[in-house]
């Protein structure tokens, strides 16, 4: 199956709904960088460079964005605005790390991998444990056997959260007392996700963005002691970012990676805000999967990223 063919035309209109607002206000820009234009002039590139900027694209990206659409006009001798609207989404589209989300449509699992270890990170407020929770019963829903781990043993309330969600999902839980060594938790999850034959386990870790040392070897002591079940574990390191921050999920993300090996990205939140674009900026600059998005409150609003879909979305309309 091809990395499009799994979308269906329910989530295509979640999708639609959950990217109205940042859909609208870029459209809004874009349609004023081109009103009375019919080539593609220094105008309408620098109107067009502001649209992108101001939807949280990121300056970096914008302005590799705009480049290759200068290029492409004076190459292809493309002069219309009409045609300007196909090449920017192509650009666009580009810059996306193709990871083969096909492997994970309808939340599947990469063969070869049980349990499939999947460790969470991110700062708290950022939809974390609530998307481990959406993720669990998306697993579930797909006939996988779910385990999870209750690994931010700082905040009671993330514990609690995620107990609910297990709850929620009916699927299992390994949680213990406040305060405990996260990383105690982490291997009792994946030893329990080995005895009961579950098909992913599913780590939540603390949302502190504390010294970035700290955070490092936090983080690789979970890694650590995991490896004592399952030598290649994590085979998954999801940073979840809250995409309504715009710029501070940029800078979240350059915390985390430096500190972890991130592999890939959930970015929640995306049907509040009107900066949508910066899940664009973000693949770009970091050259990580988007793997999952939030376009929803709803336990069933978690899909699966899907690059195409994601950008017709974006510019519906233009």
């Amino acid at each position: 199956m091809g990395i499009f063919g799994f979308f269906s035309k329910e989530k295509k209109e979640d999708l639609d709904k959950g990217l109205q607002k940042t859909n609208e206000g870029f459209l809004g820009k874009l349609t004023r960088a081109i009103a009375g234009k019919s080539t593609v002039d220094i105008e309408v590139l620098d109107n067009l460079e502001e649209a992108l900027i101001s939807s949280d694209v990121g300056l970096e990206t914008t302005i590799k964005i705009i480049k290759n659409i200068e290029e492409r006009v004076a190459r292809d001798k493309f002069t219309s605005t009409g045609e300007l609207n196909r090449i920017m989404k192509e650009e666009v589209s580009a810059l996306f790390v193709n990871d083969q989300n096909d492997a994970f449509a309808n939340f599947n699992l990469p063969s070869g991998k049980k349990p499939y270890v999947i460790m969470v990170v991110g700062v708290n407020g950022a939809g974390k444990t609530t998307t481990i929770g959406k993720l669990a019963y998306q697993f579930k829903k797909a006939g996988k056997k779910v385990m999870l781990g209750a690994g931010d043993t700082f905040r009671a309330a993330a514990v609690d959260q995620l107990d609910v969600w297990a709850k929620r999902s009916d699927v299992g839980i390994v949680k213990l007392e406040m305060g405990s060594d996260p990383a105690a938790v982490s291997y009792q999850a994946v030893e329990k996700g080995v005895a009961d034959g579950a098909d992913v386990v599913i780590i939540d870790t603390a949302g502190r963005l504390h010294n970035r040392v700290d955070l490092m070897n936090e983080l690789s002591k979970i890694r650590r002691v995991m490896q004592k079940v399952i030598p290649d574990a994590p085979h998954e390191v999801l940073l979840v970012l809250d995409g309504s921050t715009g710029q501070n999920a940029v800078e979240q993300a350059r915390q985390f990676t430096a500190a972890t090996q991130v592999t890939a990205l959930a970015i929640t939140k995306l049907d509040g805000t009107a900066k949508g674009g910066v899940v664009i900026g973000i693949s770009d600059q970091f050259k990580i999967p988007v793997r999952y998005i939030g376009v929803g409150e709803a336990i069933d609003k978690l899909q699966v990223f899907n690059a195409k879909e994601f950008v017709d979305s974006l510019f519906k309309g233009v």
